[in-house]
């Protein structure tokens, strides 16, 4: 005998959702911000924001993000062979404003440094990782990067949160005392 599972009122198929309320529900989980910078073919500076940034293992020490497949910046991604991870400090908002948007430079005005195979690193961030770009993945209109950690630092201080397409910033829990 087959039985049809009864379903919690309120869920939807996504057949049945359109791609907007989708991105509504995907938005309900809070993220970090981060801006993932690379050097082009031709030595330019290369920037975005990304909040699908992920840890994956710590041996060997890998990470992920994706990149939609439409991005101006793909094929520098792609091509690259090393780039940078740089997780925002909670007012660094601007910084994420700023490599979110198309322009023709988006390092103009921003501190940064220069890592390895001429990456650009975000200062003041909370934390930095140089990534070789080690594999790469389907991810439908995505395309998933892993990247092997070769270096790292972190400042701490709080971190820049995602939530609902607002910015956050994050407190101790009040029920906890720590």
């Amino acid at each position: 005998m087959t039985t049809t599972p009864i379903l919690p009122e309120g869920l939807v198929a996504v057949g049945d959702s359109d791609p907007r309320s989708l991105r509504n529900m995907l938005g309900q989980f809070a993220t970090g911000v981060t801006i993932i910078t690379t050097c082009g073919a031709d030595g330019r500076k290369v920037g975005m924001t990304a909040n699908s940034f992920s840890s994956v293992s710590l041996d060997p020490a890998l990470v992920l993000w994706s990149l939609a497949r439409t991005a101006p910046s793909l094929a520098d991604f792609v091509n690259c062979s090393h780039f940078a991870i740089n997780i925002l400090r909670h007012d660094q908002h601007g910084l994420s404003n700023q490599f979110a948007r198309p322009a023709s430079d988006k390092f103009a005005g921003v501190d940064h440094d220069t890592g390895t195979a001429g990456v650009p690193l975000i200062r003041d961030a909370v934390a930095t990782l140089i990534c070789r770009n080690h594999a790469r993945y389907d991810g439908g209109d995505h395309l998933i990067f892993i990247g092997a950690i070769e270096h790292y630092q972190h400042a701490g201080g709080e971190p820049l949160v995602f939530h609902a397409g607002q910015y956050r910033a994050v407190s101790p829990h009040p029920d906890l005392h720590c």
